[in-house]
C-alpha cells in the first residue's frame, strides 16, 4: 500500500493563468512560456501575496498543498471578463498572461470556468536566439512533448521553485530586472548534465498529459551556481 503524500491530505488549491489567444494574432510559443513564468513570479512577489496581504492566506494554503497551476485561453469578450477578476496581467513581446490568486480546486469562478483548458498549441515563427546564460534560464525536457498550456504551467512551477530557494537579496535583484529569464530546450546531453547539477527541477505529478514522476523543467538561476 502506497503512502499518502501529506500534501494531499488538506484542501487542494489551483493557481489559474489565462493566456490571451486571439484568432488572428496568436502569441509566439517561447514568448508565451516566458510571460507565463514571469506572471507566476509577479504574483509571488506581490505585496498582496505576503504578510497580511489580501491574497496571503490563499497563497499559503496553496503552497502547503501541491502547487497546481492550470492555464486556460481566452479571446475577445472572454479576455475582457477575465481581466475584471482580481489578478495581475503580464505582457511580453507578443503574449499577454493574467495570473490569479489560488482558488479551491472545485471553486473556479464562472468567468474562468467556461474557458478552454486543452488544445492550446502555439508555434515560434523562427527559432529563439541562444539563451543569455548570465540570466535565469528555464530548461525544458527535450524528450517530452507537452501542449503549450501544459508547458506554460511547468515553466511557472520551475520559476517558483527557483524563487523559493533564492535569498531575499537575489529575489530583490530578480524583481528589479523585471524577472528577466528565458525558456529554452537543451540538447539531450545537456539535459542529462543539468539533471545531475542539483538545480531545482520540476517533477510532474502526472495529472495531465505526461507520466507521473516525469522531470519537465530545470530552473537554472545564476545565483544558485555561484
Amino acid at each position: 500500500m502506497s503512502e499518502v503524500d501529506p500534501r494531499d491530505e488538506g484542501p487542494q488549491y489551483v493557481m489559474p493563468l489565462v493566456v490571451r489567444l486571439e484568432k488572428t494574432e496568436p502569441p509566439a510559443l517561447t514568448d508565451a512560456l516566458e510571460t507565463a513564468a514571469r506572471a507566476v513570479l509577479a504574483i509571488l512577489a506581490d505585496e498582496r501575496s505576503t504578510g497580511e496581504g489580501e491574497w496571503a492566506e490563499m497563497m499559503t494554503a496553496w503552497q502547503d498543498a501541491r502547487i497546481r497551476k492550470v492555464v486556460r485561453r481566452a479571446r475577445g469578450g472572454e479576455w475582457r471578463k477575465a481581466n475584471e477578476l482580481p489578478g495581475i496581467t503580464v505582457t511580453g513581446a507578443t503574449a499577454e498572461v493574467r495570473v490569479y490568486p489560488p482558488i479551491p480546486l472545485d471553486g473556479w469562478p464562472k468567468e474562468l470556468l467556461k474557458l478552454q483548458v486543452s488544445g492550446t498549441n502555439l508555434e515560434d515563427t523562427e527559432p529563439p536566439p541562444a539563451a543569455d546564460l548570465g540570466e535565469p534560464v528555464l530548461w525544458l525536457n527535450p524528450e517530452l512533448e507537452m501542449s503549450a498550456g501544459k508547458a506554460m504551467a511547468q515553466v511557472g512551477h520551475a520559476a517558483q521553485l527557483a524563487w523559493m530557494v533564492l535569498s531575499d537579496e537575489d529575489r530583490k535583484l530578480w524583481r528589479e530586472s523585471g524577472f528577466a529569464l528565458s525558456v529554452r530546450t537543451p540538447s539531450a546531453a545537456r539535459w542529462a548534465t543539468l539533471l545531475t547539477s542539483g538545480l531545482p527541477v520540476v517533477q510532474d505529478a502526472g495529472f495531465t498529459e505526461i507520466d507521473p514522476g516525469s522531470y519537465t523543467v530545470i530552473a537554472d538561476h545564476p545565483a544558485l551556481t555561484r
